[in-house]
């Protein structure tokens, strides 16, 4: 983690473990690729919208704009657990109430999102239906 008033991108190199062999990031870290010194890393990194809508309707850019549709659901595929961990479980600030607890609840909470994302499925497998009908 960086401070608030820093960008991420010039902190990429810390935010890498340096086993990586893909990346995938949102528009905030281009330049990102030029700043890690490993070559081995092959970067996905998305485009500016306004840089998209610039270009004129042709093939070149429909091609452009489904590369794009793949990394926003990429993205949305790896954010949406943090979405669950903040709203339903609550974990929108951070708390400082010891490296232990903390450490503690982080697996917890995502353990809680991962079974909040499958209550569908589970309840299909349990039950057989959707929405059991309870007290019948």
């Amino acid at each position: 983690m960086c401070s608030a008033n820093a960008a991420d991108v010039a902190r990429v190199e810390d935010l890498l473990h340096g086993k990586e062999r893909m990346v995938h990031a949102d528009a905030s870290y281009i330049g990102a690729d030029k700043r890690v010194k490993s070559k081995r890393i092959k970067w996905h990194i998305a485009q500016k919208r306004g840089k998209i809508k610039a270009m004129r309707p042709s093939p070149w850019k429909r091609a452009v704009e489904e590369v794009e549709t793949v990394k926003a659901r990429i993205h949305a595929r790896v954010e949406h657990p943090f979405r669950v961990a903040k709203r339903p479980f609550g974990f929108v600030k951070v708390r400082f109430e010891g490296l232990a607890k903390n450490t503690a609840q982080v697996p917890t909470l995502f353990a809680l999102a991962n079974l909040w994302m499958a209550r569908k499925q589970l309840l299909m497998m349990m039950t057989g239906e959707l929405r059991p009908q309870f007290g019948k």
